[in-house]
């Protein structure tokens, strides 16, 4: 580790009172192209994600299922292992709030925060959230048109009176807006930022960071009869996975560089994470970034409308590469999205099938059969060679640039880009036409075509590992480093397989 950059990024850990549904895999995808992406550039990556495993919510969900909570959250959250490896996500680690070095670490913070005064006993009465497990403000409600109050959300909320531990957020009003006014990409997209001001400015009020009303939590230190509220637990697993507090944070990852959430969380890990950082004196995160919502075919994804997407299902009848890339090249990164099987099947087709997938297949068969099946030995290249030569090599730095700001789709695009010009490349040389005209030509124009591919197996890596892998074993393995991405990597002489379609068109049968 010590010769290498650290990159340390994070999913929200899932609420295990549900199976996991698209919005978890879009998440965790996300931060697995960036973590792919940041390996393949040298850094020594942490990625975590895991289960939120406490709070009345799971309290309940597992009275409902008829066993004790443990043995629920067993349950659930084996089914989020399952889709990492469904996925073929890369994460490094897999916390559960339920670990013995979770609590270590949680009552360790609180222990700090405790000492230096930033918690207190009183009693607190209010409105809150079961199923957001959040407190909300009166102003925040609206009528739920039965007598009844809803959160923003559109949960529902109840009326809360109990002995409770206050955190002492008030306090943290002008660090906080100091910390977004000097940092502004701390949270992004721009609009979350705003949004996240437009509350802290509005003021704040202390937090209620335990309960007594249920049990299953982690106990706070020196009164049992109390457990932590449920997000000073949760965001806490963040430091967990690094050591914590056996390893300080100067000595190793943290702190992270980036936490990937979805919208609905963004006030807890924007306003009360950094808050309990500062309270404790440890390192902020670098960045959190709120994406958006999908739609299903136009509608709002709901269990009560039987409309949530599966992505088990998703990856079983569309291939898992054509999911990976569809999620992260259809929508821009931070925005709402609406899924739908058209867009799917056509995204796929034109840019998969059509764009990559055609180019290896003609080019490739034409070398299998026109060169001894084997990669050509080129003559010397034209100015047309090293432009699109060049154009492949080049992308990667454009690539690296929109990665850091989590643009995933307009990386692609640019990868896209270049797959373009090397199929107007590829048409404009003929080489079908060379083979009677000029036979070295059509070689050369073959060997700067299997380049460009090896170049861009070598880009779409973090976005398809599979398809990549597919590519570079076709081209008969070459190397997909990124640090290779500018020499030639092809060997003339070295025998390939018959070429087989990497991304065979996708049929509308496929979506019934």
């Amino acid at each position: 580790m010590a010769d290498q950059p650290t990159y340390y990024l994070t999913t929200p850990i899932y609420y295990v009172n549900d199976v996991p549904h698209i919005g978890h895999a879009y998440t965790t995808l996300a931060s697995d192209v960036l973590a792919r992406f940041k390996r393949l550039d040298g850094y020594d990556v942490l990625f975590l994600t895991g289960t939120d495993e406490h709070g009345q919510k799971v309290e309940k969900s597992a009275a409902a299922a008829g066993v004790d909570p443990q043995q629920f959250c067993d349950q659930v959250s084996e089914r989020f292992r399952d889709l990492a490896a469904k996925m073929n996500f890369s994460n490094d680690q897999f916390v559960r709030t339920t670990e013995a070095r979770h609590k270590t670490a949680v009552q360790h913070l609180w222990g700090i925060l405790e000492d230096k005064g930033w918690i207190y006993q009183a009693s607190y009465a209010g409105w809150y959230s079961v199923r957001d497990e959040a407190y909300y403000s009166e102003s925040e409600l609206q009528d739920d048109g039965q007598g009844g109050k809803l959160a923003p959300t559109g949960a529902p909320v109840e009326w809360v009176e109990e002995p409770s531990y206050f955190f002492k957020l008030s306090a943290f009003q002008d660090k906080l807006l100091a910390l977004y006014d000097g940092q502004p990409d701390f949270v992004m997209p721009k609009s979350r930022l705003n949004e996240v001001r437009s509350f802290v400015a509005g003021g704040l009020e202390d937090l209620s960071i335990s309960r007594t009303s249920f049990r299953w939590g982690v106990p706070v230190p020196g009164n049992h009869d109390h457990v932590m509220y449920v997000w000073i637990d949760a965001l806490t697993n963040y430091l967990t996975a690094t050591g914590y507090p056996d390893t300080p944070p100067s000595d190793g990852y943290w702190p992270a560089d980036v936490h990937m959430i979805g919208k609905d969380i963004l006030r807890f890990h924007a306003v009360y994470w950094p808050a309990f950082l500062m309270a404790a004196d440890l390192p902020l995160p670098k960045r959190v970034f709120a994406h958006g919502w999908w739609t299903n075919e136009g509608q709002k994804i709901s269990k009560s409308l039987g409309n949530v997407i599966d992505p088990f299902d998703l990856v079983d009848t569309y291939g898992l590469d054509q999911v990976r890339y569809f999620l992260l090249r259809e929508v821009p990164f931070g925005n709402d999205g609406d899924f739908s099987k058209a867009a799917l099947l056509s995204r796929c087709n034109a840019d998969l099938a059509n764009d990559l997938g055609n180019l290896a297949q003609r080019s490739l068969s034409m070398i299998f059969k026109n060169c001894g099946g084997a990669v050509p030995e080129p003559g010397e290249l034209t100015a047309d060679d090293e432009a699109i030569l060049a154009g492949a090599a080049a992308a990667l730095d454009a690539v690296r640039g929109h990665m850091d700001q989590q643009a995933f789709h307009r990386a692609l695009d640019t990868i896209w880009r270049v797959i373009g010009d090397a199929n107007a490349y590829f048409a404009a040389q003929e080489p079908w036409a060379l083979k009677k005209t000029d036979p070295e030509r059509m070689n050369t124009v073959l060997f700067v075509t299997a380049e460009c591919l090896r170049r861009f197996a070598t880009l779409i890596q973090p976005f398809m590992p599979q398809s990549a892998e597919a590519l570079g074993a076709v081209l008969a393995n070459p190397s997909l480093a990124f640090s290779d991405i500018a020499e030639l990597g092809m060997t003339p002489g070295t025998p390939i397989d018959k070429p087989t379609p990497i991304f065979p068109r996708l049929e509308v049968e496929d979506a019934a």
